[in-house]
């Protein structure tokens, strides 16, 4: 067992000084490219570079430039505070979220799920416009034609290859058409999304 054990640490020992020894021999292969490259080697003289040269160096420079990286809109916290602020005066959705439930009796958790559920209900319905993304009921069969919106639509399970996909419509989706949270006051600090309270 132990002879296996020494094999296999010699033969490793190997591998490495090996694996070292090739990355060293890459490593002068490419300073002696580097040094025949920078000396010209050209008719134009030492230090001289072709317009062709000129051209395929600045080329690859060029292309990041094209390329243009993904843009992402900044979005203001002012409506997320707004609105968690109407939930927690509502639904006491904060309190509810900061509770232990492991303390309390699944009765007690369903009572006051019963308080938020219909307190968070009543803030979505006054202040926004929702309607589903597809009319069909859940559990119908679509087939989905080349160009969908993947957006709109998610694709789940064993998706291969391209469109047509049919399969089973799992949630019917949610858009947002209008959105109307009340106007604030500018002198209102959002971020106070419930005040402390006493009673004298």
């Amino acid at each position: 067992m132990n002879t296996d054990i020494n094999t296999i640490l010699s033969n490793l020992d190997v591998l490495h000084y090996s694996l070292a020894g090739f990355a060293l021999l890459l490593l002068l292969l490419v300073i002696i490219l580097a040094v025949k490259k920078g000396s010209g080697g050209g008719a134009g003289g030492e230090g001289s570079i072709e317009p062709s040269q000129l051209q395929s160096e600045q080329a690859p420079q060029q292309k990041p430039a094209q390329e243009k990286p993904p843009q992402f809109n900044e979005t203001s916290g002012d409506s997320a505070l707004q609105l968690l602020a109407l939930l927690q005066q509502e639904a006491r959705f904060i309190d509810f979220l900061e509770e232990d439930a492991k303390t309390f009796s699944d009765a007690e958790v369903g009572a006051a799920a019963r308080v938020v559920h219909d307190g968070a209900r009543k803030v979505l319905h006054e202040n926004f416009s929702i309607k589903p993304i597809r009319s069909e009921e859940e559990g119908t069969q679509l087939t989905l034609e080349s160009g969908f919106n993947n957006q709109e639509i998610r694709l789940s399970g064993n998706v291969v290859g391209e469109a047509p996909f049919t399969g089973q419509l799992i949630h019917r989706g949610w858009r947002v058409s209008q959105v109307n949270l009340p106007k604030v006051n500018p002198e209102h600090e959002l971020s106070l999304v419930a005040p402390a309270e006493l009673e004298v």
